[in-house]
């Protein structure tokens, strides 16, 4: 069923898991980081760390392991892990290209709420041709509080110069659907692999939920 834009007039999107196609990406580095460390990696981690940025992470990291390690290091070394994957591999999920220039086609406002960081997603953006259609990037660090609260899509609201009602948040993990809702945004869920076993309570507290973006064209 096609999104009805209504009186919505800027769109507010997460980037790993939701436009792109890059939670893998960062499963390996976990993966990877944690074997470099001899530690095995828990249950429950994965979708853990997802709920972080690069500095609350690695802090979370030093904490729940008991690294004799500096938070600002461990950032960097994810950072460099994951560059050369963002620069040259990773793709848009199907029809997020599409989906952006039909929105901003409309008129709308499109920006970023990301944990990510700028000269990480830079050139990815670039590549896949969707970069120079967005009005603006807001990152997590910029903000008090993570995705599990609504700041990163307040201020990225506020530099669209757009209040709350008039805003669609786009998002694929459970923390930031959380967040999104608690701002009193209007809601679209995005499947991802990565967050199949938190599906059902994101369905439960989402506004629209979908499996791929061709089913809002």
């Amino acid at each position: 069923m096609k999104l009805d834009l209504g009186n919505y007039r800027c769109a507010i999107f997460d980037l790993d898991g939701t436009l792109l196609d890059s939670t893998w990406v960062w499963e390996k580095i976990d993966i990877d980081f944690l074997a470099k460390r001899g530690i095995a990696v828990p249950a429950d981690y994965m979708q853990e760390i997802r709920n972080h940025n690069f500095i609350t992470g690695s802090k979370y990291v030093i904490e729940r392991f008991h690294l004799n390690e500096n938070a600002e290091d461990i950032a960097a070394e994810w950072h460099e892990m994951a560059q050369e994957q963002y620069d040259n591999v990773i793709t848009l999920k199907p029809g997020a290209g599409a989906f952006l220039r039909t929105l901003k086609a409309q008129g709308m406002k499109l920006t970023v709420a990301t944990s990510s960081t700028h000269t990480l997603f830079e050139k990815c953006l670039k590549r896949n041709g969707i970069y120079d259609l967005f009005d603006s990037f807001t990152e997590t660090h910029e903000v008090e509080r993570g995705k599990g609260y609504p700041d990163v899509y307040e201020l990225a609201a506020l530099r669209c110069q757009t209040d709350t009602a008039h805003c669609i948040v786009f998002e694929d993990i459970l923390k930031a659907v959380q967040g999104a809702k608690k701002g009193g945004f209007y809601t679209v869920a995005v499947y991802d692999a990565a967050s199949a076993q938190e599906q059902e309570e994101i369905k439960k507290l989402c506004d629209r939920y979908i499996y791929g973006y061709e089913e809002l064209e």
